[in-house]
């Protein structure tokens, strides 16, 4: 039987983040993807013009019809703005159970601009960041929910280190965001490791914390213990990011599909 990773986020029209990266990194990362959509989007690589949410009814509604039915080995979670989605979204969780459960928190953009409004923020600290198995914030992200400014990898750690005791789970503190590009450092049960990776020199980097996420996700599902489902979904966004794909007239999207060899992409 094939792994299942469920993602629940807003979809992307240009395809290189949201619930389109997500898929698409779970079918390279070989395990069978599902959707549940908190949001449309009218968006390219230059921005977002328009975005249209899900009810919640609706949201809660496709939860349904997917645990029900396909159970997910995974489930990823992104940005989510809106109170009484979150609310949904942790209900469901709750009611089926689920596990191995990946929160990528989009809060904070990389301009330093919030994304999401302090009463969902703190909606999702309350009823969604406890049910998770590993938050993937940013530099500035972190900044949000540690409550603290960091500024060197001595505070990525201490950082990482109030998060994960505030809402026991563990964390992988990205440092793409005003500190080391490549490197991140996962912190869990007091115990703390770096993920060093290469600085790659590509502009094109929609959805990166999309596809880490899902990535992270994917292997989850496969049964890989939390280091080595990270140090994976690293060495996969390396080559994705490496493949240098270049499309679009802003920020383009990765390669998702670069390690994926067939005769039908022929």
């Amino acid at each position: 039987m094939r792994k299942t990773a469920l993602t629940i986020a807003g979809s992307d029209s240009s395809g290189g983040a949201g619930i389109q990266a997500d898929i698409k990194t779970m079918l390279a990362n070989g395990v069978y993807a599902m959707s549940a959509v908190t949001a449309l989007t009218a968006q390219n690589t230059r921005g977002v013009t328009g975005i249209l949410e899900s009810t919640p009814e609706f949201l809660g509604e496709q939860l349904d019809n997917i645990f029900t039915d396909i159970y997910p080995d995974a489930v990823k979670i992104g940005m989510v703005s809106s109170e009484a989605l979150i609310r949904k979204i942790a209900d469901k969780l709750r009611e089926y159970g689920a596990k191995n459960i990946v929160v990528d928190p989009v809060m904070v953009a990389t301009s330093g601009a919030k994304l999401i409004d302090d009463q969902a923020i703190d909606t999702l600290k309350e009823c969604l960041l406890p049910l998770a198995t590993v938050l993937t914030p940013n530099i500035p992200e972190a900044e949000v929910l540690s409550g603290r400014k960091i500024t060197s990898e001595e505070g990525m750690e201490e950082a990482a280190k109030v998060i994960s005791e505030t809402y026991h789970c563990a964390v992988l503190c990205k440092g793409g965001h005003q500190l080391n590009d490549a490197n991140d450092l996962l912190y869990r049960e007091g115990a703390k490791k770096w993920f060093y990776g290469k600085r790659i020199d590509n502009p094109n980097t929609h959805g990166t914390g999309c596809t880490l996420s899902s990535a992270i996700a994917s292997n989850l599902a496969k049964g890989y213990e939390l280091d080595l489902a990270v140090e994976r979904a690293k060495e996969y966004i390396s080559g994705a990011l490496g493949a240098m794909l270049d499309l679009g007239k802003g920020s383009g999207p990765m390669d998702h599909g670069f390690d994926i060899q067939s005769r039908f992409s022929r």
